[in-house]
């Protein structure tokens, strides 16, 4: 009997260590990356909210690229951004901790000044930043490290979002299509529910959309299924403008200070060209109008792309899931009702499919239609985002993404994205 039972005894503290283990780092991680990220949130609100009620401060843009390149510059930091964190997933490359304090300080100078971006590229590249740099700091294994980096950027991207679950999972999913490591659910979900946590003591709201959801009719299922494919599409075509628009303003002007000057100059003569900042910052606003009252202009998705391909194209810092949202709301506030469909409602769908089509997550998109929108429309939301999923091919806005398995049959590829 005894000889039974202790291997038993044995098992179970290796599994029970284990599980200690990964809470206590993970909560520590979750607990510096909510403060970070209370702290990030409050000050693009702040600076979003300060260049609303001073829009001469867009007349600065140049100005605040020019710092912003010149901190790159003089940290050392420059080139490293999310695909770097992905790539530190993959091979251990090491996250410098300089890229916390200077993305941070960037991503709010751009808002400030209307260039278009979002936030959770500083997100990601924060809680990357912080969780590969507690992990070394904690002389974790080569196989552990890569764990506490993703761990870091589930915590930035909940506080960031308010969507703990979601953020669990897109953290483990997006740096290799097809390949998930249910090994990282506990550490994750931890740092992400710790980070939401504290989020909430700072009495900062998790985004959140009231929708009307139609029934489930096999109709509107054919309609979703056009709306998806259509966000797909799109999804493509904004990364590929993304990717494009990169490689040629760093060709057509290699000195980042030039680049930078014209990058702000051009969004400043766009903005007085369209006669609006709607298309200025992350765009929040415009995706709750679209979501909420099915208002959004026939070619907003359009100007959108634009903005945030020039934006980030020519050196300003933020990310590109938040303008994602807000061209995949805008784009399925207008197609919608081409289809027959609510514009609310199908503005909703068009943010989950845009967004999948885009990250290549289906998982975390079907968790964040539910975190963003109540679980009512789950079966529309899933099947959109699987259409999308599929039919956006292999382009990605993270180059340094891995697509571990075909989209189209059960084969091992093991390829980069496009």
């Amino acid at each position: 009997m005894k000889e039974k039972i202790i291997p038993y005894i044995r098992s179970a503290g290796v599994f029970i260590g284990a599980f200690g283990k990964w809470v206590g780092i993970a909560a520590v991680v979750g607990l510096i990356g909510g403060l970070i990220g209370s702290a990030f949130h409050l000050s693009v609100d702040y600076a979003t909210g300060l260049r609303n009620q001073n829009t001469w401060l867009l007349w600065l843009l140049p100005l605040a690229g020019l710092l912003i390149v010149w901190a790159y510059k003089f940290t050392g930091t420059e080139g490293k951004g999310t695909n770097a964190v992905i790539g530190s997933i993959h091979f251990g490359k090491d996250v410098p901790i300089l890229l916390v304090p200077v993305i941070f300080i960037s991503t709010v100078l751009t808002h400030l000044c209307g260039g278009s971006a979002g936030r959770e590229g500083a997100a990601l590249q924060i809680g990357g930043g912080l969780g590969c740099n507690i992990g070394r700091l904690l002389k974790l294994s080569a196989k552990d490290e890569p764990l506490a980096t993703i761990c870091g950027m589930s915590a930035v991207f909940s506080a960031l979002f308010g969507t703990p679950v979601t953020a669990t999972v897109f953290a483990l999913e997006v740096s290799s299509v097809g390949l998930f490591h249910y090994s990282g659910l506990v550490p994750c979900g931890t740092a992400a529910l710790v980070a939401y946590g504290i989020t909430r003591l700072f009495g900062i709201a998790p985004a959140r959309f009231a929708v009307e959801i139609i029934a489930a009719e096999p109709g509107m299922f054919v309609r979703v299924a056009l709306l998806a494919a259509a966000c797909a599409i799109v999804s493509v075509i904004f990364c590929e403008t993304m990717h494009l628009s990169e490689r040629a303003a760093e060709k057509l002007l290699p000195n980042a200070y030039l680049r930078v000057l014209a990058g702000g100059a051009l969004i400043i003569a766009m903005t007085f060209a369209v006669g609006s900042m709607e298309y200025n910052g992350a765009g929040m606003d415009m995706i709750t109008r679209a979501v909420e009252q099915g208002q959004a202009r026939p070619f907003a998705f359009l100007l959108k792309i634009l903005f945030t391909a020039v934006t980030l194209a020519c050196g300003f810092k933020g990310g590109e899931v938040v303008p994602t949202f807000f061209i995949g709301a805008t784009l399925g506030c207008v197609v919608g009702p081409l289809l027959g469909l609510p514009a609310g409602f199908s503005a909703a769908i068009g943010l989950s499919a845009m967004f999948c089509g885009a990250v290549n997550c289906p998982l975390a998109t079907v968790l964040l239609s539910v975190e963003l929108f109540g679980a009512a429309g789950l079966t529309y939301f899933a099947a959109a985002s699987f259409i999308a999923y599929m039919l956006s091919g292999y382009s990605s806005l993270y180059v340094e993404q891995k697509i571990m398995y075909s989209k189209l049959k059960a084969e091992y590829i093991n390829i980069h994205a496009k």
